[in-house]
């Protein structure tokens, strides 16, 4: 082989560096749907907006598949210990988004009932604001999401 081949060839990086690009482009989404924002979610999947090819947003419907937990709409302390057991059940490392002005405030409830953000239950790592947010919005967030997981420090097992 001559040396341009081999130049070629060759790729040094190193390996946390590979590990945070790998996990950026391979999100598995719980989605704890509960409210109207629901649909907008949906709409986020559909083939006008399509998450699916910048590699986020693939659902999984069992806690112990997915990374990245998807809090969509009102949250009330009834369904709060489920959702604490959810987030528990998901392996490291996991992702939270509070999806909604809902699920990142409590929305318009102001009552006994409804949660007043789901970051008094777990912790969030990014927060969508809007009633419903836009697709638009829902794919700048995840954008960003990814971002930070490539920037973060992996743990290397």
């Amino acid at each position: 082989m001559t040396e341009d081949t081999l130049q070629d060839a060759v790729l040094t990086t190193r390996l946390d560096k590979v590990l945070g690009w790998a996990r950026k482009y391979s999100l598995f989404n719980y989605p704890f749907v509960t409210a109207c924002c629901g649909m907008e979610y949906m709409a986020t999947s559909s083939s006008h907006y399509d998450t699916d090819r910048f590699g986020a947003v693939f659902p999984r419907f069992s806690p112990r598949q997915a990374d990245l937990l998807m809090v969509v709409g009102t949250v009330n302390h009834k369904q709060a210990p489920v959702l604490k057991r959810i987030y528990d059940q998901m392996c490291e490392p996991k992702w939270v988004v509070a999806f909604g002005v809902c699920a990142t405030s409590g929305g318009f409830y102001q009552n006994y009932a409804t949660v007043p953000g789901v970051d008094c239950v777990i912790p969030v790592d990014m927060y969508i604001p809007g009633c419903p947010p836009r697709p638009e919005t829902v794919i700048d967030a995840l954008m960003k999401l990814q971002e930070r997981i490539q920037g973060q420090k992996q743990a290397l097992v």
